[in-house]
């Protein structure tokens, strides 16, 4: 099977940044996209941010400028770097993986644990 862990979360106060990652592990055969969510208390889930195997990134509107996502293939790792970070940023930030396990295998959704961000003065 295919394991996500995360690091990097922690408190931050307004304006400073964070270095958020995930690491897959397992059964890997591609890798299509890497993707960060997150879910602040009392609101849905919401994209942030992804990026694809050839390295095509997009960004919310809600962090583009702010938000930097970045990828090392060789290591199966997804970083997303949080600059200028805002109170409003808070939330819980999980990575998903889009890949298969097999050569001709379907590509499937995997999830890390989820890492909290809080920005707070």
């Amino acid at each position: 099977q295919v394991q996500l862990v995360e690091s990097g979360g922690g408190l931050v106060q307004p304006g400073g940044s964070l270095r958020l990652s995930c690491a897959a592990s397992g059964s890997i055969f591609s890798i299509n996209a890497m993707v960060w969510y997150r879910q602040a208390p009392g609101k849905e889930r919401e994209w942030v941010a992804s990026i694809t195997s050839g390295g095509d990134t997009n960004y919310a509107d809600s962090v583009k400028g702010r938000f930097t996502i970045s990828s090392d293939n060789a290591k199966n790792t997804v970083y997303l770097q949080m600059n200028s970070l805002k109170p409003e940023d808070t939330a819980v930030y999980s990575c998903n993986f889009r890949l298969r396990t097999r050569r001709f295998g379907t590509v499937g959704s995997f999830w890390g644990q989820g890492t909290q961000v809080t920005v707070s003065s």
